[in-house]
């Protein structure tokens, strides 16, 4: 059990991560702090948080666990801000959806203490932002990648997946790179598509007659189109680069498409369509294309 849990940011994310270790009895006080003060007293009148901290060096002090949860373009600075209180037994993370910028302001911010810092990803999330939101069930059976590095200690490194593992989610470890990579496909290319077609509807002079009649598969497919604006432009850009290489594969895969449409034969646009088709029908989240279900 943690003494004290140091909350920077009491949003969705933060919130339901304070409810969850409250629930599981994993921490003993919760001290918070947000950008917005009604915030903080949001989060205290619903019981996320127990007390009040008026800056986020403040919410450290005292404490042996660490969260930060505020947007990736902010780590940075909040890291920064809260340095001098960082400790050799403190336990820091954030839930950044980037991993390799994290890291290298990390690394800049903490100093001699960034053996202390172990990033994290919760694959977890809604539509919705705010702490009104915040559930302690938001992270039961969720994925959480953790990317140390060569600095991370190994103490906290262990605690951290302890902690998540108590929380009832399914942790592992990768780069900060390879993170990165392989987030750049399956969950931020996915989020500019959807803004994507969004955008082009918007664009036309009938689009709210084309939205009338949208059923399940728009609503599915264009679901995080919904997300929060502020926290996928910062995702977007500090994941540029692999993101428009996704992005230039999908290109290819959609002219290809395009082609086989206009082709003499029906035979290679269904050729394309079932090879994607198999591919989802065999997918299952949390696991790799051709390994066994557990």
């Amino acid at each position: 059990m943690f003494e004290q849990l140091g909350l920077i940011g009491c949003g969705l994310m933060g919130g339901s991560f304070a409810l969850a270790c409250k629930r599981a009895g994993l921490v003993r006080r919760v001290v918070g702090y947000s950008k917005s003060p009604s915030t903080t007293v949001r989060a205290r009148q619903l019981g996320v948080i127990d007390v009040e901290a008026p800056s986020a060096l403040l919410a450290v002090a005292g404490a042996d666990l660490v969260l930060v949860a505020v947007p990736v373009a902010a780590t940075g600075a909040t890291l920064k801000a809260i340095r001098h209180l960082v400790t050799p037994h403190m336990l820091v993370m954030d839930v950044g959806s980037t991993k390799h910028d994290v890291v290298r302001a990390a690394r800049q911010a903490l100093r001699d203490q960034f053996g202390s810092f172990v990033p994290a990803h919760p694959i977890a999330g809604r539509e919705v932002a705010g702490v009104e939101h915040a559930d302690a069930q938001l992270y039961q059976g969720a994925q959480v990648i953790l990317t140390p590095t060569e600095h991370t200690r190994t103490a906290q490194l262990r605690q951290a997946q302890e902690l998540w593992t108590a929380l009832g989610c399914r942790v592992q470890s990768m780069a900060p790179e390879v993170h990165d990579a392989a987030f750049a496909a399956v969950s931020h290319l996915p989020h500019l598509l959807a803004f994507a077609l969004m955008g082009s509807i918007n664009g036309q002079p009938q689009a709210d007659a084309l939205l009338s009649v949208a059923g399940p598969g728009f609503r599915d497919f264009t679901r995080i189109a919904a997300a929060d604006p502020q926290l996928w432009r910062d995702v977007l850009r500090a994941n540029r680069d692999e993101v428009l290489a996704q992005s230039r594969l999908f290109k290819e895969a959609l002219a290809a498409l395009e082609d086989a449409m206009q082709a003499d034969s029906d035979q290679p646009l269904e050729d394309l369509i079932t090879l994607a088709s198999a591919t989802r029908a065999h997918w299952r989240m949390g696991r790799a294309r051709g390994t066994e279900d557990p």
